[in-house]
């Protein structure tokens, strides 16, 4: 804000892919009342097939400030579009990494945010704090994908593999208009939501029997009005890019397995809350609290009757800590908390293994889902010391372990491309966090890793078609101490930066990562992603002291790696580059090495 932001600042910088962005922002301040703007745009054109994206955002803030008061109204403002290919077969990535699979793969987004908040100190130990907002978010996600539906074994029309026509919203079999294809889909969905809520508290400072201690209480509410439409159409197929050819035929399944959806949506949290830090000794501080939640969920359905629905969700979480201070650099700590999540409503109306939604979120039930319980136990160390005259040691190594009972988890169904939310009993998640940073006048240096145990602790059976480990229903069975997919066990940083005159600074960072379990291989079938290093150059060059130059090389080794993995419907669609694909394994391809320069100007 323009409290602690003066004057000004504007980046341009631009390079590979190309990338084009500004940044800027400005701060002033007149006696008690300051303003504050900042900015982005941002073109990139991507380094893989229609990856072209641009981003647009504005942050602005007017405030005052007293002698024991503060009030500051804010605003938000963002428009995107996301172009993002997704994954690709792995023997399709082996011909060309920036080929697709199916396209488009596009997210058009629009938010804008009001807020509002303030504090005021009552006395020298009492003071209160709010906040009340408006936001509105828009999106669009336009998906190609491979459709379930072929010519009919007797011609003429279009089936699904059980042989049921494809119908349209009239309820007429869909012919086959291309006299055998190749067909695709295009899935769209629309989301609008009316966002809105306000929360308050009090906290006191005073001390209680000679201790010193701060109480804080307080209330919330959340809100939202939410309109959701979503439509399957079938089309054509371009032959190289895979790309869908419209405008198609809309999709109504009297099954409701595929059809149009339009939902308004209803949603209310309430929450009160209080926290206690009492001061015990001059070293030991013990902290308690807790949080009672409430949500409710509605759903009208403005087509049909399956998607009318009403949730309620209720729960106290608590939570203790103590943190003891044995050192001037050494701070030991441990905490127990816990958490509840409601369903959301897209997890809600998309429960059913029976009526499964695309893999883009459609709504098309109602089945009662659980709400998930978190119980979190923390513990650690923690410092910070002057190990020599100029040097400053930071470091930090913690215990974590959640247990989440009844997790939802998005699981495939034997329909492609569709998927359903579920509960799966529970999942458990622990490790280590360690971290050390060196600080000089000249020198930076910092390492971090991760150790992340994340198993599912309940076993069940999950549809994953594609996966080759799969039973002859196209089934796996889970079982308790199963990996969970997309997280890697092992997670090393490495980074510095070093300051070699007055002027100018070099720096590097870098990151290791192992494999991940694949999405879709819940029952640890099949092998992980490859494990992955990426390493990563910066300068910079203060030519006066207003104007800087920058510059950066991403991925210097060029090293190709994945960041996410799952299995894809490779014979159900023609593979021009890769004619007779047949492992259904896909990766999401990071990209090659990138150089990018820019200046910085600050006044």
């Amino acid at each position: 804000n323009g409290f602690n932001f003066h004057g000004g600042e504007a980046t341009l910088f631009g390079g590979s892919f190309d990338r084009v962005q500004g940044d800027f922002q400005y701060g002033l301040q007149r006696g008690d009342v300051a303003s504050y703007v900042a900015g982005s745009v941002t073109h990139d054109g991507g380094w893989r097939d229609q990856q072209t994206s641009d981003l647009y955002n504005f942050f602005g803030d007017v405030g005052w400030r007293g002698d024991s008061a503060e009030l500051h109204l804010n605003v938000v403002a963002a428009s995107t579009t996301l172009n993002g290919p997704g994954t690709s077969p792995v023997q399709l990535i082996a011909v060309d990494p920036a080929l697709q699979f199916t396209a488009p793969n596009t997210i058009y987004n629009k938010y804008l945010l009001f807020n509002l908040n303030g504090s005021a100190d009552i006395s020298d130990s009492t003071s209160v704090q709010g906040v009340a907002y408006y936001d509105y978010f828009r999106q669009h996600v336009v998906n190609g994908n491979v459709t379930s539906f072929s010519v009919c074994s007797g011609g003429g029309f279009l089936c699904d593999d059980a042989g049921n026509f494809a119908t349209d919203r009239g309820g007429a079999p869909i012919p086959d208009f291309l006299n055998g294809g190749p067909y695709s889909q295009l899935d769209e969905q629309t989301t609008n939501t009316n966002g809105f809520g306000a929360s308050a508290q009090i906290t006191n400072k005073s001390p209680v029997f000679g201790l010193a201690n701060q109480i804080v209480v307080g209330a919330s509410y959340d809100g939202a009005r939410t309109s959701f439409g979503a439509l399957s159409s079938i089309g054509g197929l371009t032959p190289l890019s895979r790309d869908f050819v419209g405008p198609g035929i809309p999709i109504d399944q009297p099954d409701g397995s595929i059809a149009p959806v339009q939902v308004g949506i209803s949603n209310n949290t309430y929450g009160v809350f209080a926290t206690d830090t009492l001061d015990l000794t001059d070293r030991l501080s013990l902290t308690a609290g807790g949080r009672f939640n409430a949500v409710q969920i509605n759903l009208n359905d403005q087509i049909g009757t399956a998607l009318n629905g009403q949730h309620v969700y209720n729960r106290f979480n608590p939570t203790a800590g103590l943190t003891y201070r044995a050192l001037p650099w050494l701070t030991i700590y441990g905490s127990y908390a816990e958490s509840n999540r409601a369903p959301t409503a897209a997890e809600l109306s998309c429960a059913d293994a029976a009526s499964p939604c695309s893999l883009a979120n459609f709504f098309v039930g109602d089945p009662n889902l659980k709400q998930v319980v978190g119980h979190t136990f923390e513990a650690g160390l923690r410092g910070r010391t002057r190990a020599f005259a100029d040097t400053t040691l930071t470091w930090n190594a913690g215990y974590f372990h959640t247990d989440l009972d009844n997790d939802i988890l998005f699981v495939n169904s034997p329909i492609v491309g569709r998927a359903f939310f579920q509960n799966v009993g529970s999942t458990l998640r622990q490790g280590v966090d360690a971290s050390l940073s060196l600080k000089t006048d000249r020198w930076l240096a910092y390492a971090a890793y991760s150790f992340i145990d994340a198993t599912f602790q309940t076993g069940f059976t999950a549809a994953s078609p594609d996966n080759p480990g799969a039973d002859a229903n196209g089934n796996i069975a889970v079982q308790p101490g199963n990996r969970l997919p997309g997280i890697p066990r092992h997670l090393f940083k490495l980074g510095g930066s070093f300051k070699a005159t007055e002027r100018w600074t070099v720096g590097a960072a870098a990151v290791a990562a192992s494999g991940q379990v694949l999405f879709g291989d819940e029952a640890n079938l099949t092998a992980r992603t490859p494990g992955y290093f990426v390493l990563n150059l910066n300068t910079s060059y203060q030519i006066t002291d207003t104007i800087q130059l920058f510059g950066l090389v991403q991925n210097v080794t060029n090293a190709r790696y994945y960041t996410y993995g799952t299995f894809s419907p490779v014979t159900s669609i023609p593979l021009a580059q890769a004619p007779g694909v047949t492992n259904t394994r896909s990766y999401s391809p990071a990209p090659p090495i990138g150089g990018f320069a820019g200046v910085r100007a600050t006044f």
